[in-house]
């Protein structure tokens, strides 16, 4: 999430970005904090959990994915890892949650952009997969997939979870493609969180 200010006023605004994601009833929080260094990102990680797990409104609901770094999700005692196409795979995630004993086992998702990466999730036993970008955000130049390709990836059995330019306005056209939800930045970020879950969910 783009914040304004220094490094701590940053942290802050973020963990109540994610109080208020919580207190929201959002399903799934992923923290990707790539540049800090691990003791800064266990230290946020460990907060960001705290937060979530004592907000009011998430009823438990609410989980953690910590972005690529299975080493800080099970220091925190997260609900599990966002990974990359490119990082290590699922299974390999469970083997290393496994061998660490964790009480739980861990929720793994992977973002995709294509077709053979969203079967390689699926096959390497992914929990779902976020796929985009669907549109076009604002001001950023990309290669979109569309609801076209969108559609067809939602065919495999996999939940796919649209990301990319998706507001409340269009989120419904990534239904109608098959997706089970969809994750954004901009769309939490701006204008009231809250009130776009709750459009989102209608």
């Amino acid at each position: 999430m783009q914040l304004p200010g220094l490094e701590p006023e940053r942290c802050e605004q973020l963990l109540g970005k994610i109080e208020e994601a919580a207190h929201s009833g959002v399903d799934f929080v992923q923290l990707r904090e790539k540049d800090l260094p691990t003791r800064e990102l266990e230290s946020l990680a460990g907060e960001a959990r705290m937060r979530i797990r004592e907000s009011p409104g998430s009823g438990g609901k609410t989980r953690l994915l910590i972005n690529s770094r299975v080493d800080v999700a099970l220091a925190v005692a997260a609900d599990g890892v966002h990974l990359r196409s490119k990082d290590i795979s699922p299974e390999d995630v469970r083997q290393i949650w496994s061998a660490a004993n964790a009480s739980v086992d861990p929720i793994v998702a992977v973002s995709c952009h294509t077709d053979a990466e969203v079967v390689a999730a699926e096959k390497a036993g992914a929990d779902f997969v976020v796929f985009g970008p669907t549109f076009a955000k604002r001001g950023v130049p990309e290669t979109l997939a569309g609801l076209e390709l969108l559609g067809a990836v939602c065919r495999n059995r996999i939940p796919v979870l649209a990301l990319g330019g998706v507001m409340p306005e269009n989120a419904r056209l990534c239904a109608q493609a098959g997706a089970k939800g969809v994750a954004g930045i901009r769309l939490f970020q701006e204008s009231n969180l809250g009130a776009n879950v709750v459009k989102l969910r209608s």
